[in-house]
């Protein structure tokens, strides 16, 4: 077998490769012979068709079958001899063929980039130092009763924080508008669902009033055909319903699954909540300085066909996530590259990491992992174990841990400054760069 190869670019490779005849005839004359063994022609017993016969009737889907399999063999055969790494599926174009004759292709396909990872000594990490105190634990107890507000009918005038039923009607130039009326909305006044002008505009409204608002569409609002304009809306307040925060009891305490029915044991459970929210944020926000680092200091060209793959799984996931009769194909394909890009560029990264430092997940690292996240549940002795008996959802634990210890392999020589701040401000998203 003869074979060339030839770098078209820095990843792709156009490879030649020479089958020859005598191996091309072997696998033609063993397919016939097969065929003869089970074939039925008729005047002719079975397993006694004359060979002339079946080579007449089935050589030439033998012979193509042949060139289909030697094609894939010959593929696997001589990138094992070039030691060359595709990176996804070649595009194969075989030459003009005469019976007799070698049987030659070209195969075109993508490489994975060979690199050693550096520039660790460079990547600079900011890790956040935070505790969760007195005062975050009571602020949190304050929204978990605002997010179980409950709303009681009042006769007196609305003011922010209430709860108005409205119907309204909205017109522009005394034409009614595609989403401009609505019956029996649900409004808290001062949330900031509608355009400017809107809620401020039922401040002081009582029950059974109607009030006519005239307002201005943003410039900048997500429907353009309305952006800008101005419109008429005809308001009826059908009720208006005060907030009631809920008392802290057992009542209230079992809306979160938590069995505790003392203010001090539920203060505990949320606080162990909240703990393991800063741990998690904290972990993740040196993470990702520490991926867009490794990005900044090795930057490699990918492989499209690793990039496209990556695009094909990320359309999956969206239509997976937000429903809707839609097949992925049908998303853009722009929409997910970059993130894709990132994704690819991170897995190459990762994996050289892994290698060049010849790490391998920590045992005692995973059972710890396993062990908070089975902390959440009611009965995480339970959910340890369904870990350890599924190897598929344990071998993610373990691939979660490995990249943990290449973080940790980057902090050991980066240079990391410690910051203290608020646990508000630990657990906050990190802002997303501004697009150009």
């Amino acid at each position: 077998m003869q074979v060339s190869v030839e770098s078209t670019s820095a990843l792709e490779r156009r490879m030649t490769v020479g089958v020859p005849a005598e191996r091309i005839e072997t696998e033609v004359n063993k397919r016939l012979q097969q065929t003869a063994r089970r074939v039925k022609v008729p005047g002719f017993r079975p397993g006694k068709v004359p060979m002339s016969v079946i080579r007449q009737r089935y050589e030439a889907s033998a012979r193509q079958e042949a060139f289909g399999d030697l094609i894939q063999e010959t593929f696997y055969e001589a990138i094992v001899q070039e030691k060359l790494n595709p990176a996804g599926a070649p595009s194969v174009e075989p030459r003009a063929y005469e019976k007799g004759q070698d049987l030659e292709y070209v195969a075109t396909f993508e490489v994975f980039p060979e690199f050693q990872v550096a520039g660790l000594e460079d990547i600079q990490v900011e890790r956040l130092q935070s505790e969760v105190a007195d005062s975050d634990v009571d602020n949190m107890l304050e929204i978990l009763r605002k997010q179980n507000t409950r709303y009681e009918a009042t006769d007196r005038e609305a003011v922010n924080d209430d709860q108005v039923t409205i119907d309204f009607v909205g017109k522009i130039d005394g034409e009614a508008f595609q989403g401009g009326s609505a019956t029996g909305t649900q409004l808290v006044l001062g949330s900031g669902r509608m355009i400017p002008g809107f809620e401020d505009g039922l401040v002081g409204a009582k029950a059974g009033e109607e009030r006519v608002l005239n307002l201005t569409f943003p410039d900048d609002y997500q429907n353009l055909d309305l952006a800008g304009k101005t419109a008429e809306f005809t308001v009826t307040v059908q009720k208006v319903a005060g907030p009631q925060l809920p008392e802290m009891n057992e009542e209230f305490f079992s809306l979160f699954g938590i069995k505790e029915t003392t203010l001090e044991g539920f203060r505990a459970e949320v606080r162990k909540n909240m703990d393991r929210e800063l741990r998690q944020a904290i972990k993740n926000k040196v993470k990702n300085q520490v991926m867009d680092g490794l990005i900044t200091a090795n930057p490699i060209e990918v492989p499209a066909a690793l990039i496209n793959s990556e695009v094909d799984r990320l359309r999956v996931q969206a239509v997976q996530q937000f429903g809707g009769n839609i097949k992925p194909d049908q998303l853009p394909a722009e929409l997910f590259t970059e993130q894709a890009k990132r994704r690819v560029v991170l897995g190459l990264i990762i994996a050289e990491m892994v290698k060049q430092y010849e790490l391998k997940p920590d045992d005692a690292r995973v059972r710890e992992l396993i062990e908070e996240m089975a902390s959440a549940y009611q009965e995480p002795e339970q959910v340890v174990a369904w870990y350890y008996q599924n190897e598929q959802q344990l071998n993610e634990v373990r691939s979660v841990v490995l990249e943990e210890q290449v973080v940790d392999t980057v902090l050991e020589k980066a240079k990391v400054t410690d910051k203290q701040v608020s646990y508000e401000d630990a657990v906050k998203p990190a802002e997303a760069p501004q697009a150009a």
